[in-house]
């Protein structure tokens, strides 16, 4: 890896950390860091041979312009978007797309690419795809969801030597942990 792929990797982890505080706090400020970070990782994970990671962060940036709007608008009520909770039947459903999409995607990355861990880098972009949308409408249990997924990312980015990248999302780790908690407590508080 280069030494200017160093410094974007820092900017970018900088912006990443900085995203995700603003996410805890339900500030619409985030997207803004979402957006920057994103930019940045579609060509760092593009060097490094994540070729599912790079075109999640280009998913990422458009979704950090839906999920500005959709914060910004304050949901179809336009009253605020609420923190809601997906029953047992939608998370079920969900994690079966996740499952069944990231061994569709491995599949084709290793019978047609060079990518490495296609099959971990297919479950980390689908999951996060799934996730980001579940963030987007401020569903409480995407911090679990990404619990699993900051996981198995930390793996990924050792592995391919982007190790600034996997002690941010074993920071993430533990932030997720505390955006779960905030947001459950502020949940119970609109429903209280």
């Amino acid at each position: 890896m280069s030494f200017e792929w160093v410094n974007l990797e820092t900017l970018a982890v900088v912006l990443g950390i900085g995203y995700l505080l603003l996410a805890m706090l339900e500030s619409s400020l985030c997207w803004y860091f979402a957006f920057l970070s994103t930019a940045l990782y579609v060509w760092i994970f593009g060097d490094v041979s994540l070729y599912m990671e790079s075109a999640l962060n280009v998913y990422y940036m458009a979704m950090a312009i839906y999920g500005w709007l959709q914060w910004q608008r304050g949901g179809a009520d336009k009253s605020g978007v609420k923190i809601i909770r997906w029953t047992a039947r939608q998370h079920i459903l969900g994690v079966a797309i996740i499952l069944a999409a990231s061994v569709t995607s491995g599949y084709l990355l290793s019978s047609n690419t060079a990518a490495k861990l296609p099959y971990l880098d297919s479950f980390t972009t689908w999951g996060s795809i799934f996730t980001t949308i579940m963030v987007a409408q401020k569903v409480l249990e995407n911090w679990l969801y990404w619990i699993v997924i900051n996981s198995v990312s930390i793996y990924l980015y050792i592995d391919r030597g982007l190790d600034q990248t996997a002690a941010m999302f074993f920071l993430y780790l533990g932030l997720a942990t505390v955006g779960f908690l905030m947001w459950k407590k502020a949940y119970d508080t609109q429903n209280g």
